[in-house]
């Protein structure tokens, strides 16, 4: 045996190759093909795809204003001292973004044993920015009251969670609808990565809402960032994250060279530090100057000052509750469909249940995560969809998301380092993820229309509203609509008004287990693992199988004799 395989051996049968279910572990359901070197890159891969979102969130809730009080009717837009406090609250919240995604991370790998990343989400932050709080604190509550709402709602969902509601909810989704998250999740991380937050190949278009974008800063239509009013593919930056994020990206997978997508990431990064060139993250601007003299300070900590744990219980006040309401359903879609579309991405998807391993953990990990996240100041932790690329790197176990987290963690000390990979670097990669997981399209059942149309919505919408929830309500309702009303026609007409082609719908059936968490089940004794066939009904579905492969044998030896009997006739004949 070769020493590079024994080393692999070695390591999965380990008490940590047993615990992560590593390939050749012997564990019960060990994940096929799991290594551990590969989840590590796995795990590198997805951070890199991740370490954005420690600028991003922190830039978008700073705007809230945080805990700093303006007192003047202009939004202290131009008051010196309120724009000093609200950059210190920037810098707690890159801290913070790393913090609670390090650890959030960590959880899922080490209790769920998902390949996942977690971290405060997209649209979620934008959405308590600047509808709940408000742009520097003009809206219905305060950023304190706020975050009180998100802690709350954390717990909420861990007691949905430990009563099984989130799984179920999401296990009797119809099977083209649950294919189709997936496939509207990988356009809207393709969409994302083409857009202004990436490659910015495609911009803001005026008339026709999105258009060409890549034009300079100089060529923007007046008083609209990234609304292109000339000059479209122009920028060096886009070109740079095409041929070396993606072209090379691209051919080192063809050639099966392993952390392709993390080889381009690294190298867009490493070419875009430099300032004096066309394709710098650091141009020769007030924000630019900002940027790189954060950046030359590589290694850095900066304990929390002005967001740690300043909650406001205030929950008399009714626009929380509403506050909280509104975080519930939209985070209780969002994350409830990444989560399961990323276990099917990775084949952890039980085909049998329709569910995943140790679920009901993930769940209450998010929901434990969501909490510690409002204790720190940011809004609502939620799984990444850029988890893909990890999992297309090969990523199958809580390794990658661990390595993920520790990542993160080593993120708080060097935030200058990692804040500063640019958008084009992973726009790229965003796009080749959004390309593995539309495969799942083929999978919908696109011969009936009660089927096909919800799925379609769900997929067009999660990328043009810029929200998985809201592709997942449209996906539903619509469903809801259209077979309802065709199983109430069929029921008031006994049977006599069906629709065309209801031979090809796709069964809808409640999967096994029911509403009942498996892990209360198996406390009162009640578990019956449903791969298991009860005796009786085994044996009904054995002897069903002999006759019916005694009858198709009689029917193909009948069939043979009578196809010799017509040669025999014929050559007579002749």
């Amino acid at each position: 045996m070769e020493p590079a395989i024994t080393k692999l051996l070695i390591v999965a049968r380990s008490f940590v190759g047993r615990w992560f279910k590593l390939d050749g572990s012997g564990a019960e359901r060990e994940r096929e093909g799991s290594r551990f070197l590969t989840e590590i890159r796995a795990g590198i891969t997805t951070w890199a795809a991740m370490a954005y979102i420690i600028a991003v969130n922190a830039s978008i809730l700073s705007d809230s204003g945080g805990t700093c009080v303006c007192t003047q009717s202009d939004m202290c837009v131009n008051d010196d001292v309120y724009l000093t406090c609200v950059e210190e609250v920037r810098q707690d919240l890159i801290t913070t973004t790393a913090a609670v995604s390090a650890l959030a991370s960590c959880l899922m790998g080490l209790l769920a044993n998902l390949p996942i990343g977690l971290a405060p989400g997209l649209g979620l932050n934008a959405y308590f920015t600047y509808s709940i709080v408000g742009f520097h604190g003009s809206g219905q509550i305060t950023y304190q009251e706020a975050l009180a709402a998100v802690f709350l709602e954390g717990w909420v969902f861990v007691i949905l969670s430990l009563l099984g509601l989130r799984q179920w909810l999401a296990r009797i989704m119809p099977q083209s609808l649950v294919l189709a998250v997936g496939a509207g999740i990988g356009l809207f991380i393709a969409f994302i990565g083409l857009s202004n937050g990436g490659l910015f190949v495609i911009g803001g278009d005026q008339t026709n809402f999105v258009g060409l974008g890549g034009c300079k800063a100089e060529d923007y239509v007046e008083n609209l960032s990234g609304y292109c009013a000339r000059g479209v593919l122009r920028l060096p930056t886009m070109w740079l994250g095409i041929f070396c994020g993606g072209i090379l990206t691209l051919l080192l997978m063809l050639y099966r060279v392993k952390g392709a997508i993390l080889i381009g990431i690294f190298l867009v990064s490493i070419i875009s530090w430099p300032r004096p060139t066309s394709v710098t993250a650091f141009p020769h601007t007030p924000t630019g100057d900002a940027a790189f003299d954060y950046f030359k300070k590589v290694v850095t900590f900066r304990p929390l000052q002005r967001v740690g744990d300043v909650l406001d219980y205030h929950y008399g006040n009714g626009r929380v509750w509403y506050a909280l309401v509104t975080f519930l359903y939209v985070d209780i879609l969002d994350t409830t469909g990444t989560l399961y579309s990323m276990a099917k991405f990775a084949g952890l998807r039980d085909p049998v249940t329709l569910d995943f391993e140790r679920s009901t953990v993930a769940y209450c990990v998010d929901a434990f995560s969501i909490s510690m996240g409002a204790l720190m100041g940011t809004s609502p932790v939620t799984a990444f969809i850029e988890s893909a690329t990890g999992i297309s790197e090969g990523g199958r176990t809580g390794i990658t998301a661990i390595t993920t987290g520790l990542m993160f963690f080593v993120s708080v000390f060097f935030a200058p380092i990692f804040a500063s990979i640019p958008p084009w670097a992973t726009g790229s990669a965003l796009v080749i993820v959004g390309c593995l997981m539309i495969r799942n399209v083929k999978e919908i059942n696109w011969d009936y229309v009660g089927d096909a149309i919800p799925a379609f919505l769900t997929i067009i919408i999660i990328p043009l509203s810029y929200n998985i929830a809201y592709g997942i309500i449209a996906g539903l309702g619509s469903y809801i609509a259209i077979n309802g009303t065709a199983w109430i026609l069929m029921k008031i007409s006994g049977g006599r008004i069906v629709p065309a082609h209801y031979e090809y719908s796709e069964e809808w059936v409640v999967p096994p287990g029911g509403l009942v968490p498996i892990w209360f089940q198996k406390l009162t004794g009640r578990y019956q693992d449903p791969h298991m066939d009860p005796p009786q009904e085994l044996q009904s579905r054995q002897e069903h199988s002999i006759d019916m492969a005694e009858s198709a044998h009689g029917d193909a030896l009948r069939q043979k004799f009578e196809d010799e009997v017509s040669v025999r006739s014929s050559g007579q004949h002749h």
